[in-house]
């Protein structure tokens, strides 16, 4: 098994290499027959990536089996091309394109922030994709300056290298199926582990996962597809109660290493113990997966292709459950920019790649211009001024609720109160129901547009505007054909 690493300067376009990497060109450009190159098995590539804000490293770990392969037979190749991050799996000697998908992951957000700067970081990860027959090039492509796909790395597997293991996992948790509606290849699945939760609320875990199941398929454009999908869940007891939260002094190890304060951001959750997690699901075939977090605190997160994390007892579980699903599924932008967040924004020079925001630097070929109904005014005119006073002010109460230590029912109190008077400003709106350009998302006042007045992804209203619902259905085909 060859295996070499390469580094890039993330701020450019250019790749500052430790080893010699040649840009490799796929072949193919539809799906491949999957009984002629692949067997039904998932091949999972764990390494990991270390690096700051100007270059970073890949290392392999392991290659192992991550259970019966349970995704598409027919979708193999990635037409969305959603995500920072990009993989292809070639068969080594032809240079056939085999398989591909579109990621994001801890690593690529962690380089955005301050810290980053300052020092280095390493985060583990993993790679699933069918086992080959043969011997196969994995192509790590990145989004350059520009947003187009750059190689940053690529190694060589074969499959009957003895350093690749094909055992399977043995697995002693509990499996509980909350919704099966066909084999998993022709189903989006979806696993749900729990975090947090002692070996006495195992029962309160499975209540937690069919209630946010049944929120989840009832938010359209889910309770539209909902027979095109599968959930189940995966039982992890903890030692304790609760998970770690450093804002609130209060300090836990739990079995998948969840944490709030993720990039010292109190209310983002993250679980960083990827070998072990992956582990955990490789129990059930699954897509997609979502980690309930037994705490009342905010609290969640969603990063596209990983996973999403919601704290299962806040009021506001049902918002969270669906919000981070948009960004894991499929990778949604989030609309909202009145919220503190951990990013160093940079000056907007390109359009982003993401679905459902635009710069507007093509104003006659908007992204969504299809949904755009005649006589709707491109940017689009809204009470944003107003608008952005009051939700300047939420922040500033969220923040102090947070300094003090409040008891959680301030906090959604607050929040409540929030999305009542947002109910108010949306309600004398000319174009509150069009879709159109409105200034204001991606965390930018200023420059960034969403398509419509409100959406899950920029308020708590539990709705996803057209464009979002519309990239949903997308990714939901991707899985279930």
């Amino acid at each position: 098994m060859l295996l070499f690493s390469c580094r890039q300067n993330s701020q450019t376009t250019g790749i500052s290499q430790s080893l010699p990497v040649t840009e490799i060109v796929a072949m193919n450009n539809g799906d491949v027959e999957f009984d002629k190159y692949f067997i039904d098995k998932t091949m999972r590539l764990d390494y990991f990536h270390t690096g700051n804000a100007r270059e970073e490293m890949f290392a392999p770990d392991r290659v192992v089996s991550d259970g019966t392969w349970g995704g598409s037979r027919k979708v193999l190749i990635d037409k969305l091309e959603l995500g920072l991050y990009f993989f292809e799996v070639l068969d080594r000697d032809s240079k056939i394109l085999l398989y591909s998908r579109g990621f994001a992951n801890i690593f690529g957000e962690w380089q955005t922030i301050p810290e980053a700067s300052e020092q280095w970081g390493t985060f583990h990860e993993s790679l699933r994709f069918p086992w080959p027959k043969q011997p196969v090039t994995i192509v790590v492509k990145k989004r350059d300056a520009e947003n187009k796909f750059k190689q940053v790395w690529t190694t060589d597997v074969d499959p009957t290298d003895r350093q690749v293991n094909p055992s399977g996992r043995i697995n002693t948790n509990r499996v509980n199926i909350i919704t099966e509606n066909g084999p998993a290849v022709e189903k989006l699945d979806i696993v749900i582990l729990g975090d947090g939760y002692a070996a006495g609320e195992m029962e309160k875990f499975r209540n937690d996962a069919k209630k946010l199941s049944d929120i989840l398929l009832g938010a359209e454009p889910f309770k539209s597809r909902s027979s095109d999908i599968n959930i189940r869940s995966v039982e992890t007891p903890a030692e304790q109660s609760g998970v770690n939260k450093p804002h609130h002094n209060v300090f836990k190890r739990t079995p998948l290493s969840v944490s709030y304060s993720a990039f010292d951001s109190e209310r983002y959750a993250l679980a960083y113990d990827n070998r072990t997690i992956r582990d955990i699901a490789s129990a059930v075939p699954y897509e997609f997966m979502v980690i309930l977090i037994n705490e009342r605190t905010y609290g969640g997160g969603g990063i596209y292709n990983l996973y999403t994390t919601v704290a299962a007892d806040n009021m506001f579980s049902d918002y969270i459950m669906i919000h981070e699903m948009g960004h894991h599924m499929a990778a949604l932008a989030d609309e909202y920019y009145t919220s503190a967040v951990s990013y160093e924004m940079p000056e907007i020079t390109v359009e982003p790649w993401e679905t459902n925001v635009t710069a507007l630097f093509g104003k006659d070929n908007l992204k969504w211009k299809d949904l755009v109904n005649e006589g709707t005014p491109i940017p689009t005119p809204w009470n944003k001024d107003e608008f952005d006073a009051f939700g300047y002010r939420i922040q500033r109460e969220r923040d102090s609720i947070r300094k003090n230590l409040l008891p959680e029912t301030e906090m959604e109190a607050l929040l409540l109160r929030q999305l009542n008077a947002e109910d108010e400003y949306f309600a004398g709106e000319k174009f509150k129901s069009e879709v159109g350009a409105f200034e204001g998302a991606n965390y930018y006042q200023k420059g960034m547009y969403r398509p419509q007045l409100d959406c899950i992804m920029y308020t708590r209203h539990k709705v996803f505007c057209q464009v979002c619902q519309r990239s949903i259905i997308a990714v939901i085909d991707q899985y279930s054909k």
